[in-house]
């Protein structure tokens, strides 16, 4: 256990098959804080309108922050487009838990990050968001189609995890050109604010990263990689990865499509 400064969460996406609320669980347990920010796409209203499904765990991680803002921890929860709906509770608090469009963090080393979930730099859920929706069920698909894949590769002695969305994002040229676009994007936001940095979430891929002079961060998720950033005493940022942590047990099999699963990586990072 190692308590810190700061905890950054995103995309966590409760209410879906993907979350992996075990081994965020597991990770809070493992880093107690003196504030938590949750960067959006902590509940995903999207995919609940397909059907829900929140099994305890879920509500096991809903019940953990409360009690952790009830013992003094300062949480601040920003939304995302996944829990878009909860923007018009925007300057509220429910049970300890803050509620707001952005934050300024000031680090213990004095740097000024801007802390936004990042859907507004994505053109594409921003101006198409059946196309952003598109991409988000098959996005699933491919997670669920991953976790097979991990398990199949155990069985055959191959250690270590192994992200199938993140290979696509990695090799198809068009994720790779959006990812960098984004990332421009945000930095850009950042200098005009006159900050050092940005912390962000929604494009499922975890960075810590110097661009131009300014610092860009990025959480990751709690579908895929299951990734969090966390903040030392001195100042100093952590992207920890809790990913090789993934469930030995066989998950029930998901369709495996190549044309869903292609677009699903494409669309995904284009969203």
């Amino acid at each position: 256990m190692q308590r810190v400064r700061t905890l950054f969460l995103s995309d966590i996406h409760l209410g879906t098959r993907a979350c992996q609320a075990g081994h965020l669980l597991e990770f809070l347990r493992d880093h107690p804080a003196e504030q938590t920010y949750l960067i959006g796409d902590i509940i995903d209203f999207w995919a609940m309108h397909r059907g829900i499904c929140w099994p305890p765990s879920h509500n096991t991680v809903i019940q953990k922050l409360l009690r952790r803002a009830r013992h003094g921890e300062r949480i601040v929860f920003i939304p995302g487009n996944h829990d878009e709906v909860l923007r018009d509770y925007v300057g509220h608090s429910f049970g300890g838990i803050e509620v707001q469009d952005e934050a300024i963090h000031e680090t213990a080393d004095g740097r000024r990050l801007l802390l936004i979930h990042g859907d507004i730099f994505d053109q594409v859920t921003r101006h198409h968001r059946w196309v952003a929706v598109l991409g988000d069920v098959a996005y699933t698909q491919l997670v669920r189609l991953n976790l097979w894949l991990s398990w199949v590769r155990r069985k055959l002695g191959r250690s270590g995890y192994w992200s199938l969305a993140g290979y696509a994002k990695r090799k198809v040229k068009t994720a790779l050109n959006f990812i960098f676009d984004f990332e421009d994007s945000a930095i850009r936001h950042a200098r005009e604010r006159g900050l050092d940095g940005v912390v962000c979430g929604h494009i499922h891929w975890a960075a810590i990263k110097d661009i131009d002079g300014l610092l860009y961060v990025n959480c990751g998720d709690w579908v895929d990689s299951c990734t969090a950033i966390v903040e030392h005493f001195d100042g100093r940022l952590e992207l920890r990865s809790w990913g090789a942590r993934l469930p030995a047990a066989l998950p029930a099999p998901a369709p495996a499509e190549s044309a869903a699963t292609a677009a699903g990586a494409i669309l995904k990072a284009r969203r």
